[in-house]
């Protein structure tokens, strides 16, 4: 087991007018800290999705665990070949490899605190997703970039079946 031992030499505070926010409603991200902030400790997103919209696809990231607290409202989240639905005050902590993915549970909002520790440098990595979910970037960009932060694209026949109510 390695251990990571973070340097940074004041204590990391983001006030939330001073976030950074993506998208637009029905999915808004506040950029709170990224790895390059924390020494490597975590990087640290606020993710905000209206009635039942999507967050993430299913992805697993090999070198960092994924925390989701529930700040309010209800979502759905893959955990492997699970589906679990998440309320108000719960959190999931999905470990290295497994696959994984966030909604907001349909006709629910969701305003999930998302935790990836330790810490890969991601910002840009969602950047690029505004660009893509905006026309500005050709989907097939993302599978480029995929080495570049960790987030590594999955199918998932149990999560289809749940965000669509069909089994594949």
């Amino acid at each position: 087991m390695s251990l990571v031992v973070p340097h940074f030499p004041d204590s990391v505070i983001v006030r939330s007018a001073d976030a950074e926010v993506i998208g637009r409603a029905p999915i808004t991200m506040r950029l709170l800290a990224d790895s390059s902030a924390t020494g490597g400790a975590l990087s640290a997103q606020r993710v905000t999705l209206n009635d039942g919209a999507d967050g993430a696809a299913p992805h697993h990231h090999t070198g960092s665990a994924e925390l989701f607290y529930l700040l309010d409202g209800r979502a759905q989240l893959l955990s492997g070949d699970e589906v679990v639905t998440a309320e108000r005050g719960d959190l999931v902590i999905v470990p290295p490899g497994l696959a994984h993915a966030f909604a907001a549970a349909p006709g629910h909002d969701a305003d999930i605190l998302i935790v990836v520790t330790p810490g890969v440098e991601r910002f840009e990595y969602f950047r690029q997703l505004e660009r893509v979910a905006y026309g500005r970037q050709p989907p097939e960009s993302l599978l480029e970039l995929q080495e570049l932060y960790d987030n590594h694209l999955r199918t998932s026949a149990a999560w289809t079946a749940a965000r669509t109510g069909r089994a594949v």
